[in-house]
């Protein structure tokens, strides 16, 4: 499991959407966006569906986790 408590994108209360990791301001959880991406959406679909959730937040969040598990930030 990644540590979500380093990533400035993120913010996780524990009364808010069951208290899961959530994009910051808003109420989308961020599993929402791996969960879109791997059925084969695109981060500018995501945007599109989920207009709270900035393209900056999807950045810090994909590179927090590409850092977390070793791996390289894609271009």
């Amino acid at each position: 499991m990644l540590d979500w408590t380093t990533c400035a994108a993120v913010e996780r209360h524990p009364h808010k959407v069951s208290g899961v990791w959530l994009f910051r301001g808003t109420r989308v959880p961020v599993a929402a966006l791996f969960s879109n991406l791997e059925g084969g959406a695109t981060v500018d679909e995501f945007l599109e569906w989920f207009p709270g959730v900035s393209r900056e937040q999807v950045n810090t969040a994909l590179e927090h986790t590409s850092h977390s598990l070793g791996e390289p930030v894609p271009a």
